[in-house]
């Protein structure tokens, strides 16, 4: 495992994060805690959660485990998120400071903490005031209950405008974005992760395998039978299916990483992996697991380096299209001048 900073800030976590989102759903208790060990030995210090993750069960789940292993526990750093709804009320969802309260509040109890390491605006809120959302996450991080806070599926206007919002009136500044971020899915890169390098944000990249077809058990023109990451139902997950396997590019990609694994000795997942973790901003690759052995073939991705040839060869393959204004050559045109 290898570790970094979390973001701009000074905190250390390893460059892989185990993302919760199964536990109490498609893991039990028992194979949550099973998961949870295995992470732990390869070196993991940082877990992903969300108060939504099973109603509150993933959460409730982490709170008993850390305090079964009071040692492991203090040297992980947990995130977790809140947003959306976990009640029926009119006020039991978005980012106003009355739902965040009350779901930060709840988050703390279910895991069993004074204080949550990174909290997360699981999306957007078009109805409340951002001003409003940053006063209160300033006001958690000065009353101790929470250390940073960062968004989840921002756009890259969204996320420069809370910067500077933070700037502006001296409240704390985000430190993290978690995106949907792999191979397949690179559109972030236009205007994204620009935003993130400019304001310090550090990407958490989720879905890193593209709900599995970077792991190279989708054939073309076979829908795949049996057990995934979300269960045992093999219509569970599937919606893209149809678009991605009418796309030659899905297959182009797909191609391209299974060569890259050959010659590296490693599975497909690894080599997946491994692009999204060398990509400007990424702080940590947040990992999803059912099961011990599906977390143990993705640790493998924490210690292998690509060649530049072959970072290279896979961005180029997997290039998200650039051709319209305002990103294609005319674009690019207009933005750039030569000196001398």
């Amino acid at each position: 495992m290898r570790y970094t900073t979390l973001g701009t800030s000074g905190t250390i976590v390893s460059t892989q994060c185990l993302g919760t989102m199964t536990f109490g759903a498609e893991a039990d208790e028992e194979s949550s805690g099973s998961i949870l060990e295995a992470f732990v030995e390869a070196g993991g210090t940082f877990l992903d959660t969300a108060d939504v993750y099973s109603k509150g069960v993933s959460e409730e789940i982490i709170g008993r485990w850390l305090r079964s292993h009071p040692e492991d526990a203090a040297q992980m750093v947990v995130a977790t998120k809140g947003r959306f709804p976990m009640g029926e009320g009119r006020n039991d969802v978005g980012l106003s400071r009355r739902h965040l309260r009350e779901a930060l509040d709840a988050s703390l109890t279910r895991l069993g903490v004074e204080h949550i390491d990174l909290y997360h605006m699981h999306a957007w809120d078009a109805v409340t005031p951002l001003e409003e959302t940053l006063r209160f996450l300033d006001d958690a991080v000065a009353a101790g209950k929470i250390g940073y806070y960062g968004f989840s599926n921002y756009l890259g206007y969204q996320v420069t405008k809370a910067v500077h919002t933070a700037r502006e009136h001296g409240w704390t500044p985000p430190v993290t974005l978690q995106p949907q971020y792999n191979l397949l899915v690179r559109d972030i890169e236009h205007e994204v992760v620009p935003a993130c390098l400019d304001g310090g944000l550090g990407l958490l990249p989720w879905s890193p395998l593209a709900g599995g077809w970077l792991t190279g058990k989708y054939q073309r023109n076979t829908t795949p039978t049996g057990a995934s990451r979300l269960g045992e139902d093999p219509d569970r997950g599937m919606e893209a299916y149809g678009p991605r396997n009418s796309n030659e590019r899905t297959w182009a990609v797909i191609d391209a990483v299974a060569e890259v694994a050959k010659v590296q000795g490693v599975t497909s997942a690894a080599v997946a992996l491994a692009w999204v973790a060398a990509q400007p901003a990424v702080t940590s690759v947040i990992l999803g697991a059912r099961t011990v052995e599906q977390l143990t073939d993705n640790l493998a991705a924490a210690d292998l380096d690509l060649t530049a040839d072959q970072l290279s060869h896979l961005s180029k393959v997997s290039a998200p299209r650039m051709d319209d204004y305002p990103y294609g050559a005319a674009g690019i045109a207009q933005r750039h001048r030569a000196i001398g």
